[in-house]
């Protein structure tokens, strides 16, 4: 039997919490010691850009094309065509990453020069950036193996692996910063190093599991494979369509470049904050759904796939709407908590906190494109993501450009979560017009729950949340404490509501 869909989230929830913690921690460490500076915008640009092209290449549209159709091999292809095409993927895909980090690394300045037009020649984040590129970009080929190793034993029902992996990257970056740092000349170079041994720790670390499956197989470069031409055509077009949310986020790196010092910084920094519901709830439910909806598709199961769909849309609501709540209540109080300390000053705090209230009010719809997606991809469509990505893109620029000039960092962020919503919407139309998605019966009694339940904790977030001069004057443990007491209280008011009314852990039950 399948196991629930809920228990394969959980567990895929449960270890990217370890991991989203601990990369928190990674955050602090890197605020505490070199704040937000000209050296740390130089930093992000360098890690955002192998990081942007690690989501399209392996997150993104790589495992929306690879998942599907492995998923068919493994309901209808023997054993041994299914390691031939394994073989054959690997090999093709890491023979292309392999290029292009070549091409970048040999062209660092002219890539710099089109993520952070911004950043000026003689211009020091323009230098340092440039340099830690050639140390950085090699990330993007070992991080792509990695996830292509990760689609592999999602596609078999192993998700906890996967989803543990990124601690590494945050264990790295710790050690380089305490360690490595003050040993070298520039001490923020120590980050570009840790990102790239970061790369190959990661990947060493499914090998074993890979040999488990039987699927670790020699790379073979092969384009003319069936398999392999099948997941390249699918592919292409989802390079944009599937990770519009990240290119709308470079774009905010792009148009951040031409502010002042501390603007990427910032927008970074609050980024992280709003990605931690994100990828804890809304990557972990899409990550266990996309094979579950392949599956069904590849037996040609229309209700179930419909029941699918309901129950990730429903998960998304179910904790994209407190989470939302909770950061735009909390942003000051939580980037206080977490990052202002050492380096990160008061500024800083207050700065990363209007970027925060305007990516928190997209929280709900950038986790629920992660769901439409699949519920497209998963029947191998690519074509009407990407009409509605382009839409959204093209919104999400002329916004920028309206949006920078009265309210700064922060209209970008503003710019891409309105971006999101119109993405979401779009997709929700698109599944309903093509009968994709029927909603299951008791979405009225599930409107009313979710309406009571988080207007409670929402003035119970307000009236407890206190002002930022108060914070600020806080030391830590309290701040630590205060903070705990609130989002714990929170919780418990929220999910005892949901019960009095009603809503059962079983209804959530889906194989």
């Amino acid at each position: 039997m399948a196991k629930s869909l809920l228990r394969s989230t959980g567990l895929v929830s449960s270890m990217t919490m370890i991991s989203r913690l601990l990369g928190f921690a990674r955050d602090m460490v890197i605020a505490n010691i070199f704040g937000a500076t000209a050296g740390v915008d130089a930093y992000l640009v360098a890690f955002k850009i192998p990081n942007f092209l690690r989501r399209l290449f392996a997150e993104g549209a790589f495992a929306q094309a690879f998942v599907p159709v492995l998923s068919e091999y493994k309901e209808r292809q023997t054993q041994e065509e299914i390691q031939n095409f394994v073989s054959r993927m690997s090999g093709t895909l890491g023979l292309v990453l392999l290029i292009i980090c070549i091409l970048v690394v040999i062209a660092s300045p002219l890539v710099v020069m089109v993520f952070a037009p911004g950043f000026h020649h003689g211009d020091m984040r323009f230098d340092l950036a440039s340099r830690m590129l050639r140390i950085t970009f090699p990330y993007l080929f070992f991080i792509s193996l990695t996830a292509f190793a990760g689609s592999v034993q999602n596609t078999h029902g192993h998700f906890g692996i996967p989803a543990i992996t990124p601690i590494f990257l945050n264990i790295c970056l710790i050690l380089a910063a305490f360690l490595l740092a003050p040993l070298l000349h520039v001490p923020i170079m120590a980050l570009a190093w840790g990102i790239f041994f970061a790369g190959i720790v990661q990947l060493l670390f499914q090998l074993p599991f890979m040999y488990r499956l039987h699927l670790l197989c020699m790379p073979k470069f092969d384009w003319q494979d069936p398999g392999v031409r099948r997941v390249l055509k699918l592919m292409v077009p989802a390079l944009f369509g599937v990770s519009v949310a990240q290119i709308n986020l470079m774009l905010d790196t792009v148009f951040a470049s031409f502010l002042k010092v501390g603007s990427v910084s910032w927008l970074y920094y609050s980024d992280r904050l709003m990605n931690f519901p994100l990828g804890v709830f809304g990557v972990a439910i899409a990550t266990v759904i996309l094979p579950n909806l392949s599956r069904k598709h590849a037996s040609n199961s229309v209700e179930a796939y419909s029941k699918t769909m309901d129950w990730g849309i429903r998960s998304i609501f179910l904790i994209g709407v407190p989470s939302a709540i909770g950061l735009f209540i909390l942003a000051g109080p939580l980037l206080s908590t977490l990052l202002g300390y050492g380096h990160f000053t008061h500024t800083d705090v207050i700065m990363s906190r209007k970027s925060l209230l305007a990516f928190a009010i997209g929280v709900p719809s950038f986790m629920m494109i992660k769901v439409l997606a699949s519920g497209f991809y998963a029947q191998q469509n690519i074509r009407t993501p990407v009409k509605i990505a382009a839409l959204a893109m093209l919104t999400n620029m002329v916004l920028n450009a309206i949006l920078i000039f009265p309210l700064a960092h922060a209209g970008l962020a503003l710019a891409t979560s309105i971006a999101a919503m119109l993405n979401a919407g779009l997709l929700f139309i698109g599944i309903r017009r093509r009968g994709i998605y029927q909603a299951a019966p008791g979405w009225g009694k599930f409107a009313l729950q979710m309406l009571l339940a988080n207007g409670v904790m929402a003035l119970w977030l307000w009236w407890g949340s206190d002002s930022l001069n108060q914070w600020f004057a806080w030391h830590w443990w309290i701040k630590a404490g205060h903070l705990f007491y609130l989002i714990a209280v929170a919780m418990i008011l929220y999910f005892a509501i949901l019960r009095v009314m009603g809503m059962r852990v079983r209804d959530f039950r889906l194989h």
